[in-house]
């Protein structure tokens, strides 16, 4: 039983590590997200024309982030999904 969990924490640090080296971009008139598998935003670009407008960067800014969290999760679950059904083999 031991054996099982320490190879489960173990998979699971390694399925973190790989997540982490996952970039996923999401773009929208101007606008760029980047995040991770881990579901952390990395980076974000704004165009110069956004920035005269504060309500349409708001929600831009809204949309593009979770589009590119939703794109993420897909990642983390099917990471998951891996890791479960290789500790049932």
């Amino acid at each position: 039983m031991m054996g099982k969990l320490q190879e489960a924490q173990k998979e699971s640090k390694a399925m973190k590590q790989r997540l982490a080296q996952i970039e996923l971009r999401e773009e929208n008139q101007g606008l760029s997200v980047m995040v991770n598998g881990n579901k952390e935003i990395k980076d974000i670009m704004i165009s110069a024309d956004l920035l005269s407008n504060g309500e349409e960067l708001g929600n831009k800014l809204v949309l593009t982030i979770n589009r590119a969290l939703a794109k993420a999760q897909e990642v983390n679950d099917r990471e998951m999904q891996s890791m479960a059904t290789s500790m049932l083999k």
